[in-house]
């Protein structure tokens, strides 16, 4: 369930501060919004998986941590990526 090398690039290439960038808060989001979708689909055909079940709520509280963070510093790149991802509106 993990993300290709092609996936990863195509979902963070907009968010990217630079071209060696993993850390920041905006290339994180990302990638944990790609890894939710990915995981809700999986979860969608098999019911009884709770362990990924669980791994998905870590992830969404892990992201929703990291737009508050977000929030707090830098205002204007919160609404950039949560227009970009399509998160909350």
């Amino acid at each position: 369930m993990s993300l290709t090398h092609k996936q990863k690039e195509k979902v963070t290439k907009e968010v990217k501060r630079h071209e060696k960038d993993t850390g920041s808060p905006e290339y994180q989001i990302a990638m944990f919004t790609e890894r939710i979708k990915k995981l809700t689909s999986h979860l969608k055909k098999n019911k009884k998986d709770f362990h990924s079940r669980r791994g998905l709520l870590k992830m969404v509280a892990k992201r929703r941590k990291l737009l508050s963070y977000l929030e707090k510093t830098n205002e204007k790149t919160y609404k950039k990526i949560i227009k970009e991802l399509g998160l909350k509106g």
